[in-house]
């Protein structure tokens, strides 16, 4: 004798899982908080103007070599002399700061003498390639 087993038929629930959507909404709104601070993050910059006439430029060169010395226009000077040398610097009005760091250079001693640079007031300021210095 065999016996037949009875197998009810699904009932549709009218109940959804919204359990994947909260998730979705969270992860959605944690990018948000995240990305919204740096999209507006601001960095000033001076741009030059169409159709100004700019004045010659006297640039003069800054280089820190690979033992951390300083050169001023290709001339050794000393930490106590570079405030003064940066501050002639500021005074004249078409003086531009161009600074070379030899690549095998400690990061530190750079980091100093950009902040040297810094708090003399140095404006107009331009990084020079990546090659080490000549002797």
């Amino acid at each position: 004798m065999a016996r037949t087993a009875r197998i009810p038929e699904p009932v549709p629930f009218s109940t959804i899982n919204v359990t994947p959507f909260i998730d979705v909404m969270l992860v959605l709104l944690i990018v948000m908080i995240l990305s919204v601070p740096v999209m507006r993050h601001k960095v000033p910059i001076d741009l030059p103007r169409d159709g100004t006439a700019s004045a010659p430029e006297t640039p003069h060169k800054l280089a820190i070599d690979r033992g951390g010395a300083l050169y001023w226009d290709g001339a050794p000077i000393g930490d106590a002399a570079l405030p003064g040398a940066l501050a002639a610097l500021r005074a004249d009005p078409k003086g531009v700061l161009h600074m070379q760091t030899d690549p095998e250079a400690r990061y530190e001693r750079f980091d100093a003498v950009l902040a040297a640079v810094k708090r003399a007031g140095i404006e107009r300021l331009g990084f020079v390639g990546n090659r080490p210095l000549e002797d």
